[in-house]
């Protein structure tokens, strides 16, 4: 018998480490990765050297002040920074915020001394800072890398320092289903990149930060207190992602605080709340200011009727399966498509493309009918993917808008996906080219999800966001799906004025309205107030049409904040604009330059500089980035997955769609994945491997389980630890007889951190396979303490 060698993977794992440690530099230290040829702004894990008296972890707590009145949300961050070594910081912090937010004042407190930020053009204040800098002088600089990325500069922290900073923003708080949400981020989630760090672009450089390992918590301390002021009783009030203490000062107000400040900062937190009887605040609200004034108006949607007619629909969906998807992202996902597939009727039509690095496309000749038997080939497609590899959205989302039509249906695009990258302008205006007449609406999957690229594409494909926090919200979403899609509230949305000379009106023009939120407009008034604003449009039933009085009775100065609001919005509406003319437009950056200044507001074009004139040192500085922690239930692969070599498990497809041409794959060592055109044929065709068969020997067991515990979980995945060498045989790879694998179990029976190779064996996507299915065996739980566990795969020919 032929003894096969099982050269079953490891050498990835070791590559992975290899590929870490050149591209996680000391903070501080020299250029990333030694100066390889290659080198991208992918994002790295931090590595701790000894450095005497550096502090590489100057951020020491981060603070968030909410107050909530009627639509109106009201935040202050606190960061304080700290120098507990012996050389002077530069401290630079990536940290997200809302993606409505308006950022309109910052100021930073060294001792007792406290400085007002000024807002310059971005240049201007960039240079600011490095003077001053330079000249030995305490100073910050806030800089918006997109509307919900922001980055903090502080120079010259001298050893023993503190400095606080805080900033301010107000965004608007729009209800759905009378259910009003307010989200606060906490962390940026790792971006993947594949753009070359020589010569990129300074908007772009942020994307190449360092991360801390999965299950690090941040290491600062994080807080968070909401106060809310309603002018209707509050009904129910909870939170989603995190344990809460209420109180309630009275019925129309309320105080929220976390319960566990350690482990709040590394997910969105997401505060849900009702008013009584489902009321929502509703209505006209004026400003009227010194030089000009402003209006906001919530007009409550029209009640939602089910459409007679049954349309048939084409539903494509493009399911991202990249290394920052894999756990309980891509576990939630595969939740949340077996909801929306299995609701689909049988006058439908559905198509799946799945995408990381490379992607696959479940039939390339067009979609399927949605039979019981295709519903579930589109699910086994699906629930077969581990995660792993980049996030190559472009191209997926270019593959996908193009694949043929399924006459005279709707069709209906949906995507899936965290939202880790950076390329979100080409994105959104890759859909608007290609989208066609068809309505696109994106999940963003997990606790922290880049919530900028999940609502452009919303706005790009004329559809509805929506954000699944977990598995358990997959149902809930799904509902909310396929009620939207039954019929749009109200389509053909017109505004007038009569008799109220409103002027520059945001949204310049209303899409179609979905979800049961409010109609919601800004803009300015001339004059006293008075007339009418007529709304017409269509709903399911016929024409509708609402007016709305307007009077000096509904003007307050408490109405001071639609001021910063509405420029956000212009400033937004402008961006996106922007992003479409596909070059930068000269008039256009200066109009939203002007904006930013005029009205003190964060913006592409716009940041915060704030200078203590005392010279404090002699400007040389040690620079830090400060390391983020990873996402709640993000794992390493999101930081590690970054480079080639993405890898669709093929091999635990179902049977029947393996066998397509249009599934097959192929792969190079060190290359990315790309699928096959629907003409040719799979590598493995015609080509039968010899079968392997796989014993299991556990070495070693170090804590609280037994070597038996152990095996008996391995050997319950034989099947996937099998299919991921007879994959590797299809390809032609030689295996060893043996290989050792060393990782380590954790709370819950999961595996925690790599599991790590003995020797260098194998090609990547061969060691990726067999990492991810020890990584996704459940093993006994051995409590508190952890269980470092060595095995040794035997191999030989049947």
């Amino acid at each position: 018998m032929k003894k096969l060698l099982c050269f079953a993977g490891l050498m990835s794992l070791l590559l992975l480490l290899i590929f870490i440690t050149t591209a996680a530099r000391p903070l501080g230290s020299g250029p990333e990765r030694g100066g390889a040829p290659d080198k991208t702004l992918s994002p790295y894990f931090l590595v701790k050297t000894e450095e005497p008296g550096k502090d590489l972890l100057p951020l020491k707590a981060t603070r968030a002040e909410v107050k909530i009145a009627g639509v109106v949300a009201g935040v202050k961050i606190t960061q304080v920074y700290k120098n507990q070594g012996q050389k002077a910081l530069e401290a630079i912090y990536v940290f997200p915020a809302s993606t409505r937010a308006a950022v309109h004042a910052m100021r930073m407190t060294v001792g007792q001394r406290v400085i007002d930020a000024q807002i310059m053009e971005w240049q201007k204040a960039r240079d600011t800072y490095e003077q001053a800098k330079q000249q030995g002088k305490t100073t910050s600089l806030l800089e918006q890398q997109r509307p919900n990325v922001f980055q903090m500069n502080v120079a010259n922290i001298l050893p023993g320092d503190e400095v606080k900073v805080e900033l301010q923003y107000q965004e608007l708080l729009e209800p759905e289903d009378q259910v009003y949400e307010f989200v606060f981020p906490t962390v940026v989630g790792p971006r993947y990149s594949n753009m070359s760090a020589a010569g990129a672009p300074d908007t772009e450089r942020w994307v190449k930060n360092p991360y801390l390992h999965e299950g690090q918590a941040p290491p600062f301390s994080y807080d968070l207190a909401v106060e809310i002021n309603s002018g209707l009783p509050l009904a129910k009030l909870s939170s989603p992602s995190h344990e809460v203490a209420v109180k309630y000062p009275s019925p129309n107000s309320a105080r929220v605080s976390l319960k566990d400040p350690a482990t709040a900062g590394t997910k969105d937190f997401v505060l849900r709340y009702t008013l009584a009887g489902d009321r929502i605040n509703s209505g006209l609200l004026l400003y009227p200011g010194k030089d000009e004034n402003f209006f906001l108006l919530m007009m409550e949607p029209p009640a939602r009727v089910k459409a007679e007619a049954v349309v048939k629909r084409e539903y494509i969906f493009i399911v991202d399966v990249s290394g920052s998807m894999h756990g309980f992202p891509l576990e939630t996902t595969k939740a949340l498509m077996q909801d929306i597939i299995n609701g689909l009727r049988p006058q439908d039509y559905l198509n799946v493309l799945l995408f990381e690095s490379g992607n696959a496309v479940l039939s390339e000749s067009g979609s399927l009918p949605a039979s019981e038997d295709n519903k579930t080939k589109a699910l086994n497609f699906i629930k077969a993917q581990p995660g792993g590899g980049g996030t190559e959205i472009l191209k997926a989302l270019n593959r996908a808008l193009n694949l043929p039509r399924t006459p005279n249906t709707s069709r209906i695009v949906v995507v899936a996906t965290d939202g880790y990258v950076h390329v979100e302008p080409q994105t959104f205006e890759l859909i608007r080219q290609h989208l066609g007449a068809a309505n696109l609406f994106p999940f963003g999957i997990g606790t922290s999800v880049n919530r900028h690229i999940i609502e452009g594409m919303a706005r790009a494909g004329l559809g509805e966001p929506f954000v699944v926090l977990g598995p358990g919200e997959a149902a809930k979403q799904a509902a909310r799906f396929r009620r939207y899609i039954e019929s749009p509230l109200l389509t053909n949305i017109r505004v007038s004025f009569q008799g109220f000379d409103a002027t520059e009106v945001e949204p310049a023009s209303l899409p179609d309205l979905f979800a049961q939120r409010p109609l919601t407009l800004l803009g300015k008034y001339r004059g006293s107030p008075a007339g009418t604003i007529v709304v017409t449009g269509k709903t399911a039933k016929g024409n509708f049409e609402q007016k709305i009085k307007v009077s000096s009775d509904q003007a307050s100065p408490d109405n001071a904040a639609l001021r910063v609001l509405w420029a956000r919005h212009r400033l937004m509406r402008l961006a996106d604009l922007g992003s479409l003319e596909g070059e930068k437009n000269a008039d256009r950056i200066k109009e939203i330059t002007a904006l930013g200044l005029k009205y003190s507001l964060m913006s592409p074009y716009t940041s915060f500089v704030a200078v203590d004139q005392v010279k404090r040192s002699d400007g040389k500085v040690e620079t830090v980035k400060q390391p983020l922690p990873l996402p709640a239930g993000v794992g390493d692969l999101a930081v590690g997955g970054g480079f080639p070599g993405g890898y669709m498990a093929k091999s635990r497809m179902a049977a029947p769609m393996a066998s397509r041409a249009d599934l097959a794959m192929r792969e190079s060592p060190g290359r990315y994945v790309t699928a096959l055109p629907s003409t040719a044929a799979p590598p493995s065709q015609g080509t039968t491997a010899p079968a392997v068969k796989m014993r299991i020997q556990v070495v070693q067991v170090k804590g609280p389980l037994d070597k038996k515990a152990v095996k008996e979980a391995l050997e319950a995945e034989l099947p996937r630890l099998t299919a991921c060498c007879q994959e590797a045989l299809k390809r032609g790879v030689k295996l060893p007889a043996a290989v050792t694998l060393t990782f380590t179990i954790g709370p819950g029976g999961k595996v925690a951190g790599p599991v790590l190779p003995k020797l260098p064996l194998g090609y990547e996507a061969l060691t990726k396979c067999l990492s991810q299915a020890v990584q996704h065996i459940k093993f006994p739980d051995p409590g508190k303490k952890a269980v470092k566990a060595t095995v040794k795969l035997l191999l030989a020919a049947k």
